[in-house]
């Protein structure tokens, strides 16, 4: 108990001062909050005219996809973070203190899950400009909100585990993209999957970026109830979905990305 208890002190000095860092360079979450603000004003404005939702405004069917997608590509800062600590040196200063090895992991992605939160704030706030509405309860949308930052978490160890094998933030951010596109453009991020065909399709319904994106769109009440319903599981029951990619992320990842920091720091 001792041990869990040591590790999340350490984390938290770390994600303070992962926190200082982004208010010392705020470039950091000025160009990671306008990357979204972009994609909203994009689809909704340029694309949105083109792609038709039938029985919905486009744009509350769009804005659970952009979150979505946001929150992972969010995720991404911790590999790259890493990656970065790493070529610099810091994580070999880190080693050097009486810490738990799992402080560092643990301090990067709580840092990163916090800079998540202000981006989705700023994101609700850009969706509320251009007509996006909830239309659930407080505590539904409050959920929906949560599920999409416990996603983006536990894909952060996955982040991790890359940002700690690579030699460089910029081979980092190659690498991420070649995964982190497929995984957020075939889905029903921003089109609906009944229209991808059947080999995309198949991978839609069953991508863990679809359960996330579908749950948050039924948590804050932007569905259509005359869409017919899906035909797979994991798009009928999103929501559990979700919380189980979130379950298999943790417990595959974590302990994975640990074992790969100690690698990491020893090369």
């Amino acid at each position: 108990m001792s041990t869990i208890v040591q590790a999340l002190g350490d984390g938290a000095v770390v994600a303070k001062r992962n926190l200082i860092k982004i208010k010392r360079v705020p470039d950091l979450l000025v160009f990671s909050t306008l990357s979204p603000i972009m994609f909203v004003l994009l689809f909704a404005y340029v694309f949105g005219g083109s792609i038709q939702i039938p029985g919905m405004d486009y744009r509350e069917f769009l804005m659970a996809g952009i979150f979505a997608q946001t929150v992972v590509f969010g995720a991404t800062i911790t590999g790259s973070g890493l990656a970065d600590d790493i070529q610099k040196g810091v994580i070999d200063r880190f080693r050097s203190l009486p810490m738990a090895r799992s402080a560092v992991l643990i301090g990067r992605t709580t840092s990163d899950l916090l800079n998540n939160v202000i981006v989705i704030v700023v994101m609700s706030a850009t969706g509320l400009l251009v007509g996006w509405r909830i239309h659930s309860s407080f505590l539904e949308a409050l959920a929906g909100f949560a599920l999409l930052l416990l996603f983006a978490y536990a894909l952060s160890w996955g982040m991790a585990i890359v940002g700690l094998m690579v030699r460089s933030p910029e081979v980092f951010n190659n690498a991420s993209f070649i995964a982190i596109f497929p995984l957020t453009f075939i889905a029903n991020t921003f089109v609906q999957q009944d229209n991808l065909p059947t080999p995309l399709r198949v991978f839609a319904e069953w991508n863990p970026v679809s359960a996330v994106t579908a749950a948050a769109r039924e948590l804050f009440g932007n569905t259509n109830p005359l869409f017919p319903k899906p035909d797979v599981w994991s798009l009928q029951h999103p929501v559990l979905t979700t919380l189980i990619w979130v379950v298999v992320f943790l417990v595959v990842f974590v302990p994975l990305a640990i074992r790969q920091y100690r690698k990491a720091v020893s090369r």
